[in-house]
């Protein structure tokens, strides 16, 4: 093990987990008002304020147990754990650690669920989310078992690098991270294959759905790059992989929150119905790559059709061929554009 010794550490991912969650409290606030904003109690996606609920409910969990973690770390066993606050808090199969690490593990199999639930909702197909799923399950068998391995860890109770500990959490690690991935670049994906199709008949640049995919890459980022240093400080031994653990589980929610907050500002600002969540899209791409949906306006320039008309006779010149340029009588003043809300 190097770095920071393992009682600094705890003090240092309390203080900094505590600003990170009193953040997330003040964008879960947010997060309602966006849930909310101009809908009616029916209207409201209740699956997903449900998601956002749990999310504080177990970051607000974590918080109060570091809390007592460090409280019986520097005060209640200082004196009589073996080794002083030190081994106390290098030692993994201590009960706090145990139930921080287990609560950490729900967080990520629940954002990450939700990442796999985005990409059908979008999509509307299973065979797309095969993959997602797949690995989302590898989540949580490795999560379980190395919660369950740092709570039987006798051999090393203060070794959580040990060899049999390594393999669990690396892969646990490296199976979020790649669902986190791969779902953010199939969302991304379709929407803008939806936002090409659109442009194609849209005069003007109001509507565009790509803040969407700004949005979303954002979050995929700010996520992406935590648990690639906290998989970096794991694989090479340091203790700071215990800050960062801590740091995960407000940043899981405030990376929620941000997407909600953020879509339903766009929406306010730039009028397009496209949102992060839904239980029943409202529209599709075709298997040929055309976007199909609900009617949303878009002016239009004016459209000539050329109509090319085969008449047959009878007689000795028995076939002509006639073209007729026929303006249409009218202007088309709508077409389809998918929305989603997600």
């Amino acid at each position: 093990m190097s770095g920071i010794p393992s009682d600094t550490g705890a003090l240092m991912s309390a203080v900094l987990e505590g600003v990170l969650y009193g953040f997330s409290v003040l964008m879960f606030m947010g997060t309602i008002w966006a849930l909310t904003y101009k809908r009616s109690l029916q209207d409201i996606n209740r699956p997903i304020a449900v998601v956002a609920i749990l999310l504080l409910l177990v970051s607000t969990v974590h918080m109060i147990v570091t809390i007592i973690r460090v409280e019986n770390g520097f005060v209640k066993y200082r004196d009589t754990w073996p080794g002083g606050p030190a081994a106390f808090f290098a030692d993994i199969t201590e009960e706090t650690y145990v139930i921080k690490h287990a609560l950490y593990i729900f967080q990520t199999v629940l954002a990450d669920g939700v990442m796999v639930y985005r990409c059908y909702v979008v999509w509307q197909s299973i065979r797309i989310i095969i993959i997602p799923a797949i690995v989302w399950c590898t989540i949580v068998a490795t999560g379980i078992h190395a919660v369950y391995s740092v709570s039987q860890a006798s051999n090393n109770p203060g070794d959580v690098f040990a060899s049999q500990l390594t393999k669990w959490i690396t892969a646990f690690f490296a199976s979020t991270i790649t669902t986190n991935l791969l779902c953010s670049a199939l969302l991304a994906y379709r929407i803008w294959a939806i936002e090409r199709e659109v442009a194609k008949v849209r005069t003007t640049k109001k509507g565009t759905m790509m803040p969407l995919v700004r949005i979303l890459v954002d979050a995929a980022v700010l996520y992406s790059v935590v648990l690639f240093s906290l998989l970096i400080c794991f694989l090479s031994g340091n203790n700071g992989e215990s800050v960062l653990t801590d740091l995960v589980m407000p940043i899981i929610s405030i990376a929620f929150y941000m997407v909600l907050i953020r879509i339903t500002l766009n929406r306010k600002t730039r009028n397009y119905t496209s949102t992060v969540f839904s239980t029943v899209p409202r529209g599709t791409i075709g298997s040929d790559g055309t976007a199909q949906g609900t009617l949303q306006e878009y002016p239009m320039k004016p459209m000539q059709v050329h109509i090319s008309k085969f008449t047959h006779n009878d007689g000795p010149l028995a076939h002509r061929v006639v073209n007729e340029d026929q303006p249409s009588t009218g202007k088309v003043d709508s077409v389809e554009r998918t929305s989603y809300d997600m």
